[in-house]
């Protein structure tokens, strides 16, 4: 059994699809599906569902898995021990980021992490705060960044930055640097994915002044944060976002606080307890909590 088959299914597992994992661990599909058809062959089973959309696991594929994961960790921990040197930290770093912290802080945390450990490489996910639960929850990355806090016994949450959030709106919109929930419902919406952490709380924020879903104009629902800014230049609506992204766009938007909405929302690094980090990991995620954790 080689540790480079084994490494192929973890990722096809993660990721659910031959060319996903072949963009994460930088080999060819064909190369990752040869790996997983020379493991089944020595295993003897069906590791891999491959009829359905998305790759999924088989009965056996499931035990097989957690082992996996296992060995390619120990196997890491074991070449950091015998090397006993954290310049030679290499590998890919798997991580798992909501929108905001994906394009706000994360992108500095992996620079200044790569400049003293040249040998990392990043595979980053940029999905929803549900979805990055959910990954990590199912190995899928091994660190992940949200805009809410965790309550599972079995996942590790740290504070680890503070932002608020804003609204933005076309330039073309009459809206003054202040306005309050009552005033902002009358402006059609481009409405964040349902995963979002930013919606969940700016609807609970609605709820608790008196406004439902059905007070709201949704003019788009829009699942990227590019198309949303986009969308909002082009003025199809106004848009729930971060203040550091706001802050970076210029004369591009209009900024607003909102007046019923402006506590500090704040933002997470989460892993799970139940097994070791990757060294990798491991290193960056003691990185993180020296630059931001509080």
């Amino acid at each position: 059994m080689d540790f480079k088959q084994i490494e192929a299914f973890v990722n096809v597992v993660r990721y659910k699809s031959f060319s996903k994992a072949a963009d994460a661990t930088f080999f060819t599909q064909p190369t990752i599906s040869t790996h997983i058809r020379n493991l089944e062959k020595e295993l003897g089973v069906k590791l891999l569902d491959r009829k359905s959309r998305t790759v999924e696991m088989t009965p056996q594929g499931s035990k097989f898995y957690k082992y996996a994961v296992e060995m390619i960790n120990a196997r890491a921990l074991a070449f950091e021990a015998i090397n006993d040197d954290s310049e030679s930290l290499g590998g890919i770093l798997e991580i798992q980021a909501s929108s905001i912290p994906g394009v706000t802080f994360l992108p500095d945390l992996l620079a200044g992490f790569r400049s003293e450990h040249k040998g990392i490489q990043y595979y980053v996910s940029v999905s929803d705060t549900q979805s990055v639960i959910d990954n990590i929850s199912d190995r899928r990355g091994e660190v992940g960044f949200i805009g809410e806090k965790v309550t599972s016994s079995s996942i590790e949450c740290t504070k680890v930055a503070a932002d608020k959030s804003v609204l933005i709106a076309p330039v073309s919109y009459d809206i003054p640097s202040e306005i309050r929930l009552t005033n902002v419902v009358s402006y059609p919406f481009i409405w964040r994915e349902t995963g979002s952490a930013t919606r969940r709380t700016f609807e609970q924020a609605a709820l608790d002044s008196g406004f439902g879903k059905e007070d709201f104009e949704v003019a788009a629902l829009v699942d990227d944060m590019d198309a949303i800014l986009r969308s909002v230049e082009a003025g199809l609506g106004c848009a729930i976002i971060s203040e550091k992204i706001a802050s970076s766009l210029g004369g591009r938007v209009k900024v607003a606080n909102i007046k019923d909405f402006n506590e500090d929302r704040s933002f997470y690094m989460i892993r799970l307890r139940s097994i070791s980090l990757s060294p990798a990991a491991e290193a960056f995620a003691s990185y993180v909590k020296s630059k931001l954790g509080e």
